[in-house]
């Protein structure tokens, strides 16, 4: 419709009057936008590491096994997985806030369930409920992001919400720990129904949509294989997917053996975690810090180089380390702080240049990208932790694999995209 004139304006009947131009959303400031989004991202921290020092209390409560509770880990990474393939391509359809607001409501009866259940298969089915929602926040966010900024600013913003959300794997243990000596394990998710009570209804507020109705693409199988297939054929999108991937699964190697290591190679309680995660927090904080800072100032290839250096340094260090010498505070620990800053300073510049492979389709390849770094998490936690968390000399040396899969990845990429220059359309 064209906009109605005022009452004592006639309009020109010679010159028509232009169509509006197509709804901008009403932004909020970066600062702003980058708390919603980093707490949505906290979601997925909080179901993970809140309830980590709870294992125990829970077995005795459920008459389980450590390997079953260690599986309701395991049962929501794989949930996560999967459904952070579709966050996505359902927010490019539907919109960036609709998901979001569904998400949290799913979220929200997953653990209402977790914290009702009294047998572990039940367990197994809410905390699926909860991976199957909790990852819209990430997925989605990317999305968001890259909707209403470019380059430098994008690169920006991205680091704040690392920033702010790495608050989360640092509280996560230590509330989950105070909480269930003070009360029990299903305190710990009624507090997080709580949270995303709150959450669904700040982001109902104040959460803007930035995708418009005219760039929504048709949600459909023939058009959603289509996309996908252009993303999985992309060696660039998977050599640079793969970096992020293989370096979280670096970290979160340490964070799914805590359970097992800490207690029996530290002698830490359950009250005691965040010897582990506030080093690990630390270092992502300041990374993302340094990687705000230096965004539009170097280029994303120097910027990710210089994170390599860190990763390199603490993955030999620490390897050194337990080589010659027994497990010991703070040094066991320490060596993380430098590995989740190298960590925080290349994953911004690798999450942009995989998404700016396929501008269209963004939503997607966020999902896409998630889905790797989710199912490397999975794994980690389903079989890599179980079987190297008896030595912290073995979670050494699998980090140091990690760490360099992941450096190899991506001089290749650097090989094949120079390969590629002289036909940028491929």
């Amino acid at each position: 419709m064209y906009p109605t004139p005022p009452d004592n304006v006639l309009p020109d009947p010679v010159k028509q009057v232009p169509p509006p131009p197509p709804s901008t959303p009403k932004v909020l400031s970066a600062t702003a936008l980058a708390v919603i989004l980093a707490l949505l991202s906290m979601l997925g921290p909080f179901s993970i590491d809140a309830y980590l020092p709870a294992f125990p209390n829970i077995q005795a409560t459920l008459g389980a096994t450590p390997l079953e509770v260690q599986q309701s880990l395991t049962f929501y990474m794989l949930a996560f997985a999967g459904m952070v393939l579709w966050h996505g391509a359902l927010s490019d359809a539907f919109g960036r806030r609709n998901v979001i607001l569904v998400s949290l409501v799913l979220f929200a009866i997953g653990t209402l369930g977790c914290a009702s259940v009294h047998s572990v298969p039940y367990l197994w089915a809410f905390r699926v409920l909860q991976g199957v929602s909790a990852g819209a926040g990430v997925v989605v966010g990317r999305a968001i992001i890259r909707d209403l900024y470019s380059d430098a600013a994008a690169a920006r913003l991205l680091s704040l919400v690392t920033m702010i959300f790495s608050i989360a794997p640092a509280i996560a243990p230590i509330l989950g720990g105070w909480i269930v000596t003070l009360f029990d394990w299903r305190a710990i998710f009624l507090s997080l129904l709580v949270y995303s009570v709150l959450l669904f209804i700040y982001c109902y507020r104040k959460l803007p949509e930035t995708l418009p109705l005219h760039k929504r693409q048709p949600f459909n199988p023939r058009h959603l294989a289509r996309n996908y297939a252009e993303i999985m054929r992309s060696p660039l999108f998977h050599l640079k997917s793969g970096v992020v991937a293989l370096n979280f699964g670096g970290l979160f190697l340490y964070i799914a053996a805590a359970p097992e290591f800490l207690p029996d190679a530290l002698g830490l309680g359950a009250s005691q975690f965040g010897w582990l995660f506030i080093p690990s927090v630390s270092g992502i904080f300041l990374g993302a810090l340094v990687a705000n800072r230096i965004a539009g100032k170097i280029s994303f290839t120097r910027q990710i180089g210089i994170g390599f250096c860190f990763l390199i340094a603490s993955v030999l260090c620490n390897t050194a380390y337990h080589v010659f010498l027994p497990p010991a505070l703070p040094w066991t620990v320490l060596p993380i702080l430098f590995y989740t800053f190298g960590m925080s300073i290349v994953a911004p510049g690798a999450t942009l240049l995989a998404l700016d492979l396929f501008p269209h389709i963004r939503g997607t390849v966020a999902s896409c990208q998630s889905f790797a770094t989710t199912l490397m998490g999975a794994i980690v936690a389903g079989v890599i932790a179980p079987a190297l968390a008896h030595s912290v000399l073995s979670l050494a040396l699998g980090q140091l694999v990690f760490t360099g899969s992941a450096l190899v990845l991506w001089l290749t990429a650097r090989r094949y995209r120079r390969i590629l220059l002289p036909h940028p359309g491929q």
